[in-house]
């Protein structure tokens, strides 16, 4: 069976996919969910680059034992448009994936995500630390108290860099965050939930259309789509998309 590799989001880690994997595994795919770049638990990602994080996941690509089927979740689903023009892939799976440069958001709340880390003075130079009422209002939104804690109390901080990079992308002269689409050869699937604040269905469609993809909507999903309840039919409805393109 084809290998997937799954990259996790801002924040998180490999455990991001700790349930979601579970039906690949079931019909015989093997499934690697590393920790991107510092994200390991303890991790301090400061000065780290989209760019990184890219040449990371492209290496662990070519080391894969036949092009695999790359699925990324919000800013892991931009480092997987990015690593998939680095190296081959045999499929490109994006969850709510963060846009990238060029592609601008249609949302109030995309617009104050980009210019609200400044509040913290030179972010791009430090460790970003997770913030609860942001992630229960935007992100973990559709789950349970309980649940919703538990994640939160895994997450780590990001590379400010790397969030500057990805939100403020019309600033950055070197254009890191340029998916050269022509390279990617692979079919591409965008995934959006409806009720996503963060990548709503309609950024999600200009990036699933810059790379000549397909997209399928939740309607009453959010943006935490490995996860929250109704992550099994998105996992069902990927395992569907890669047998059609006989992967």
């Amino acid at each position: 069976m084809t290998p997937i590799i799954m990259v996790h989001g801002a924040f998180c880690g490999g455990w991001t996919f700790d349930q979601f994997r579970a039906p690949f595994e079931a019909r015989g795919h093997v499934c690697l969910t590393p920790d991107l770049r510092g994200h390991a638990a303890g991790g301090r990602p400061a000065g780290a680059s989209m760019s990184h994080y890219a040449d990371d996941i492209a290496e662990l690509i070519r080391s894969a034992p036949r092009p695999p089927v790359l699925i990324g979740h919000s800013l892991g689903g931009l480092v997987a448009q990015m690593a998939a023009a680095r190296a081959p892939v045999a499929g490109l799976i994006l969850l709510a994936p963060s846009a990238p440069w060029g592609i601008q958001g249609g949302t109030m709340e995309e617009a104050i995500s980009a210019v609200s880390l400044y509040a913290l003075g030179p972010f791009w130079s430090l460790a970003v630390a997770p913030d609860y009422g942001l992630a229960k209002q935007y992100s973990l939104n559709r789950m349970e108290s309980e649940a919703r804690r538990a994640i939160y109390d895994r997450m780590v901080p990001e590379s400010g860099r790397a969030l500057w990079e990805t939100l403020n992308w019309w600033l950055d002269p070197f254009m890191t965050t340029q998916v050269a689409a022509y390279r990617i050869k692979a079919p591409v699937l965008g995934v959006a939930g409806g009720q996503d604040q963060i990548h709503p269905p309609a950024t999600v469609k200009q990036t699933a259309a810059r790379l000549s993809g397909e997209v399928k909507v939740f309607e009453d999903m959010s943006h935490w789509l490995p996860g929250e309840p109704g992550y099994q039919d998105v996992a069902a409805a990927c395992l569907d998309w890669i047998a059609a393109k006989g992967l």
